[in-house]
């Protein structure tokens, strides 16, 4: 059977995103091809997965249909050059087209790097592991419809999709590529209050988890603004003003803002 997928790392988000491929069928196993330098890391994603592997990038950067870039930004100048050889490819076919999760680079400089590819950017985050990710698409120049309905069916797969201009990438990355952290810190934190005042671990994690969960599907289905649902939970002089009261006096909101920021610029740095 033909490689119709490649992927060019195999690390976290690679994993994830071949996991949900395959587990919504819309690729079999012998139809992806990844390449990884780590003979552990080969090793695992064929024992786990089935795929087919590779220790160079030349063979997944052939696939018929799509490649994805799934490496640290920083070598991508390094990945590139390997694979600039002397095979071209037309920039109109309608099959092979890059998809780049490089955080901060560009299409303009995958462009650049890449001239003989149409060049897709997406931002997905690691929730996209069990289907719940969150990822925005950004089309290169050169992009067919084909292969533009490619990406948005490969990231379905993972999660929900929304189309943006490019310029906005970054503010992406801040918030709903870094995000899993700050929420998973915030659950962590959660039930370290829980602790503290007098919970067991174990239950206290599981009061913490369900509780962030369940406030985002609640508000997901019934699209409640979050000031609408603070303000049903927050009684007068009740416990959970005294919480919120408690919030603000350490710019717990201001704290967040400048995280997002922060990843915000540090994601314009990398590019």
């Amino acid at each position: 059977m033909s490689v119709k997928l490649g992927m060019i790392g195999g690390g976290v988000m690679g994993e994830a995103i071949i996991s949900r491929l395959i587990h919504e069928s819309l690729f079999s196993p012998q139809e992806i091809l990844v390449s990884d330098p780590q003979a552990k890391r080969r090793d695992y994603l064929v024992q786990t997965y089935g795929v087919a592997v590779s220790a160079g990038n030349q063979a997944p950067a052939e696939a018929t249909e799509g490649v994805i870039l799934a490496i640290k930004p920083q070598i991508v100048g390094q990945v590139a050059a390997e694979l600039s050889g002397p095979k071209e490819r037309d920039k109109n076919s309608q099959s092979g087209c890059l998809i780049s999760i490089l955080a901060g680079v560009t299409l303009s400089t995958l462009e650049t790097l890449f001239p003989d590819r149409a060049v897709i950017r997406v931002m997905p985050n690691t929730p996209a592991t069990v289907g719940a990710g969150m990822s925005a698409i950004a089309l290169g120049s050169q992009v067919s419809d084909r292969q533009a309905t490619l990406a948005r069916s490969i990231f379905a797969a993972v999660g929900e999709v929304v189309e943006l201009p490019e310029q906005l990438l970054d503010a992406v990355t801040g918030l709903s590529g870094s995000g899993p952290a700050f929420v998973a810190i915030f659950i962590e934190a959660l039930a370290d209050g829980g602790v503290a005042a007098g919970l067991p671990r174990a239950i206290a994690q599981q009061l913490a988890l369900q509780t962030v969960w369940g406030t985002a599907e609640l508000m997901r289905q019934t699209q409640l603004h979050p000031a609408i649902l603070k303000d049903r939970v927050t009684s007068p002089g009740g416990t959970t003003i005294a919480g919120v009261a408690a919030l603000e006096q350490a710019s717990f909101r201001s704290a967040t803002i400048e995280a997002v920021k922060a990843a915000y610029r540090r994601s314009t740095e990398l590019g």
